[in-house]
């Protein structure tokens, strides 16, 4: 055996891996509801980021490197999503797409800035999330004090002196949501007649109707997610009541209808325009529904989300978080739901709510505001 040619071979062999260093793979996680009542919104989740790491990785990927994505479950629970961020410090993962729900993006978000981890939530709405200045913190929605201030106007131009109702499910989105509310109505000289919360989980609300009843509510105001709001809905009209029922984006679900059934009719809901009629969606619509799903909430708001991580990646030339994050606070990125600009607390510089009325299974835009 002549082993001083394998001992040449051996060394060429290395100066070659040495030369050109394989490249691993780009850990990313998309964390939500995958289980529990707020599932709908995690298929959202779930369908974009794999839609959108699917489509990029088929260009090349991202520095010659490819994304791997993660799922996990954090069921809207902010314990078990704290868990989950304790878990993903302890991995590879450069960047996280989440958490969906505000309760649980807020106690995550400082695990994630400790552990020096990327976070990017598409629909986590309370302003907490981003008044916390942490520079590693990013959301593709707008925020609660934004959307809630519609649907406080909203009320206010078109139920001046009439009897109104705000509730809340005791969360940190839907609380939010009713303050912002509350406050827009009190600064154009309105006065809520009931302000109450319920609790999430619950099924009979029928003492929260009564109440409705007995004082002669003309517009609720609902803060809180889906399975409820279509629950009260639908024992409102149940009894009787023809309460104008005003909701949050979280109804930008059809599990809200499939609650409702045609009780649905006439619920008002605020949320961005839909990004689905954008033709910059149009690709990635074609093909997520292609796959049976139809993209509608805050899917299209997380293949934002990896869309802009990825160019963010690509102009800081590394995977090294803080640069990363450098390039999503400066200029534009291009995605399916327009091009999008990060101020210096990671919300998005240009929100834009209008109301929707839902109407025969679907939501529609409201023609005047």
């Amino acid at each position: 055996m002549n082993t001083r040619h394998h001992a040449g071979k051996f060394i060429l062999l290395l100066s070659l891996l040495l030369a050109f260093p394989a490249y691993a793979d780009i850990n990313i996680a998309a964390v939500g509801p995958i289980t529990g009542q707020d599932a709908p919104t995690g298929e959202q989740m779930q369908r974009g980021a794999e839609a959108a790491v699917a489509a990029i990785n088929e260009t090349g990927g991202v520095l010659g490197q490819q994304f791997h994505i993660t799922i996990k479950d954090d069921a809207c629970d902010p314990r078990q999503a704290v868990a989950i961020a304790n878990e993903l410090g302890g991995a590879d993962i450069l960047a996280v797409i989440g958490n969906m729900c505000s309760g649980a993006a807020i106690p995550s978000s400082k695990v994630y800035n400790e552990e020096g981890i990327l976070m990017i939530s598409p629909s986590a709405t309370n302003p907490q999330l981003t008044e916390q200045n942490f520079s590693n913190v990013f959301r593709t929605c707008g925020r609660d004090d934004q959307q809630g201030a519609i649907a406080g106007e909203y009320i206010a131009k078109n139920f001046a002196g009439k009897n109104v109702a705000i509730v809340h499910d005791k969360t940190a989105y839907g609380q939010g949501l009713a303050d912002q509310v509350a406050k827009t109505l009190h600064a154009a000289g309105l006065q809520e007649k009931i302000y109450e919360s319920i609790s999430r989980g619950e099924r009979d609300y029928s003492s929260l109707v009564s109440k409705l009843k007995e004082n002669g509510i003309d517009v609720l105001f609902y803060g809180g997610y889906h399975t409820e709001a279509g629950l009260i809905v639908r024992q409102l009209r149940d009894q009787g009541l023809k309460t104008v029922f005003v909701s949050d984006d979280d109804l930008t679900t059809k599990d809200f209808w499939s609650i409702t059934g045609d009780a649905g009719e006439g619920a008002l809901m605020t949320f961005n325009p839909d990004p689905r009629q954008r033709p910059e969606a149009a690709d990635a619509v074609k093909r997520i529904r292609a796959t049976g799903f139809d993209p509608e909430g805050t899917t299209l708001y997380t293949y934002a989300a990896i869309q802009a991580l990825a160019e963010a990646i690509r102009r800081a030339g590394s995977t090294d978080a803080s640069k990363i994050a450098a390039q999503l606070h400066q200029g534009s990125f291009a995605t399916v739901i327009g091009p999008i600009e990060f101020d210096a607390k990671g919300d998005v510089k240009k929100p834009d709510y209008i109301m929707y009325k839902w109407s025969k299974g679907s939501y529609v835009p409201l023609t005047a505001n």
